[in-house]
């Protein structure tokens, strides 16, 4: 029996269906699992920094009179120890409390180590839904639903918790400036890091290293500005593709002129021939406060820290041969802390 044309082209149409429809079935069920892999990350990362402030917090009852320091100890540690389905309703209450100290009678460094734990909390709360609302966002898909491409796997939940306004505690460490930056380790053909030399305008003779980069303006995308700040603060120039990332996530607290700055920084890999760079697009108060640029080896690095001077990250040493290796696309990147 002989098979007409129309058949096997039917049939061939048929088999190329199935063919894309399967693998379409097989991306999409690798996606759901990678996107699973991430939530649950991201809600480790967020239960550490949620631990971290409990521990300040003890820290800080510590410092109270007795009547005080009971029921916020109490707090933290109930926060800590309940189970997650009760865990959102524990935190608030904790961070209602907190919202009542007299910050004013705390040590500084106490009052700093807040400011930075809660940062950490904020952050991580605001990575773990990204994370989930990308994992719903598949999920919920009526064909990704009906052949349970999801698996056996739980639907993961969003984690909502308090963030004060600066009116609710004056005294507290509530930031004059939250800032997202955008930063990018450029590395040169053989290795070495670009950096540059900066001081806080009212501590002139301390100085510190840092990589390219700077705040996210409004209505712009992470890598816009990325590419942005590294044509303004050296004139270089280069495509979007050549900029790999964002591979690390930095959150830090600290006073520049005066200030209080929570920053929350996404960091980009850039490998490129070593070029001289130039500063025209400086602002003034970069003018009067960067003085040099470096290109860095990681025992440059070394160097640098133990004549005094800090370098940001303060883990940039043991970073290189990663950001090397990401800018090289040697590696998937995946978004991970550093300090």
């Amino acid at each position: 029996m002989t098979l007409s044309i129309l058949t096997i082209i039917v049939v061939a149409i048929l088999a190329v269906a199935i063919l894309l429809f399967g693998l379409w079935a097989y991306g999409t069920a690798n996606r759901l699992d990678r996107l699973h892999v991430r939530s649950d990350l991201s809600w480790q990362a967020l239960d550490a920094a949620l631990a971290r402030r409990a521990v300040v917090v003890r820290a800080i009852a510590a410092d109270l009179p007795a009547g005080e320091a009971k029921p916020l100890a109490a707090l933290a540690d109930h926060a800590e120890r309940v189970d997650r389905s009760e865990r959102e309703v524990a935190e608030n209450t904790l961070s209602s409390a907190v919202s009542t100290v007299d910050i004013t009678a705390l040590r500084p460094q106490l009052v700093a180590e807040l400011a930075d734990a809660e940062a950490r909390v904020l952050i991580a709360r605001r990575f773990h839904n990204d994370a989930v609302r990308d994992t719903l966002a598949l999920r919920m898909r009526r064909p990704v639903e009906w052949l349970h491409l999801g698996g056996r796997a739980p639907l993961p939940t969003y984690f909502e918790i308090t963030e004060r306004a600066a009116g609710d505690r004056a005294a507290g460490p509530i930031a004059d400036t939250n800032r997202t930056a955008a930063r990018v380790v450029i590395l040169d053909r053989a290795g070495r890091v670009l950096l540059l030399r900066g001081h806080d305008p009212q501590l002139p003779d301390e100085h510190f290293w840092f990589t390219i980069g700077g705040a996210v303006e409004k209505g712009e995308s992470l890598r816009s500005a990325a590419l942005r700040e590294l044509h303004e603060e050296t004139g270089h120039v280069v495509s979007d593709s050549d900029l790999h990332g964002p591979m690390w996530r930095r959150v830090a607290v600290f006073t520049h002129a005066g200030s209080l700055i929570r920053a929350e920084e996404l960091f980009y890999a850039l490998r490129t021939d070593e070029f001289e760079p130039h500063h025209g697009g400086f602002s003034e108060i970069e003018q009067q406060t960067i003085s040099a640029y470096r290109w860095c080896t990681a025992d440059d690095i070394a160097e640098l820290v133990a004549s005094g001077e800090a370098v940001y990250p303060e883990q940039l040493p043991e970073l290189l041969d990663e950001a090397a290796a990401v800018a090289d696309s040697l590696r998937d990147v995946q978004v991970r802390a550093v300090h």
